[in-house]
């Protein structure tokens, strides 16, 4: 299929990309049912390491075997499937080539003490990307975490790296700190500071949580109160989100969190097409559904972005 307008549109914010990273980027734009919209619907399942097996897949068995999730991104005509090592190589083969992959090169995980900084590990490569055929590295940061300041060094080494060797970069901007509450985990301004950061460091791909009304920081309130920025809705929170990121020039995914209801699911979608978001990266609120459920709400989802 030649390439969209649109996509050739969004390819002309990357300014100062090489062909190899935009060769990527139309990888996944131009995939699956949403290929050349613009849109996208990814499907992550790192949360084995950061949440442990029994807790990711036990309430849908057939979830152990990554396979599983190759097939499902591939019959639901997603954009991509992102995963850590051990889950993309266990399936490398068997589907090299049929659907761009994200390799997830830093984790976490639950074990570990909850005083401890927020951090990750680097568990992968970019060579190992390259070797397996990926579209682009995932990279977790923490903005707020004491720990933060490392993670961004080793994004923006790795970042230089995959950009040289043609792998795009997703960046997961969560923030997480010691000074942090949840509710200022996912307030609007704390959420659109870590989705620019991101856009700092380089990402190509941006994904966040989707935001709450909750400004969290004081000095940012007066400048939300005083500029009157629409919070009031999440479609308009989300419109604020992407214009953080380099004024909307940059591929903003919005995650799905924890299991939820259906509605909330394909509501939370509506609001991310609304405000101009570019799709949802959503695990959980699939993978640990029956198969047929979350083809059938794939299905909705990629029906909603489709929309103009």
């Amino acid at each position: 299929m030649p390439i969209t307008s649109t996509v050739q549109s969004i390819l002309r914010n990357y300014e100062g990309e090489t062909p190899g990273v935009k060769a990527q980027l139309v990888r996944m734009l131009m995939q699956g049912r949403l290929g050349g919209t613009g849109r996208m619907v990814i499907l992550p399942v790192d949360q084995g390491f950061e949440h442990g097996p029994a807790r990711s897949f036990a309430v849908n068995p057939a979830a152990y075997d990554p396979h599983y999730h190759y097939q499902l991104a591939l019959d639901a005509g997603l954009s991509a499937y992102a995963a850590p090592l051990g889950p993309l190589e266990a399936g490398a083969d068997t589907f090299a080539g049929q659907i761009p992959l994200i390799l997830k090169v830093n984790s976490a995980n639950s074990l570990l003490p909850s005083n401890m900084p927020k951090t990750q590990a680097i568990t992968a490569t970019v060579d190992d990307a390259l070797r397996l055929g990926c579209a682009a590295i995932g990279f977790t940061i923490y903005p707020g975490s004491s720990m933060s300041l490392e993670m961004f060094e080793d994004i923006a080494e790795m970042r230089k790296e995959a950009a040289l060797k043609g792998v795009a970069t997703v960046i997961w901007s969560y923030p997480r700190g010691e000074d942090l509450d949840s509710k200022g985990e996912t307030a609007v301004d704390v959420t659109a500071y870590a989705a620019h950061i991101a856009a700092l460091l380089g990402a190509h791909v941006i994904k966040v949580k989707l935001p709450s009304d909750h400004v969290s920081q004081a000095e940012a309130k007066k400048v939300y109160d005083a500029q009157k920025i629409d919070v009031s809705s999440q479609a308009a929170r989300v419109r604020h989100v992407v214009q953080a990121c380099l004024g909307g020039r940059r591929i903003v995914v919005f995650s799905g969190g924890a299991a939820k209801g259906e509605d909330s699911v394909i509501q939370d979608a509506r609001d991310i097409q609304a405000g101009g978001g570019n799709g949802s990266i959503i695990g959980r609120n699939v993978f640990q559904r029956p198969r047929a459920e979350a083809l059938a709400l794939l299905d909705q989802l990629v029906s909603i972005y489709k929309q103009r």
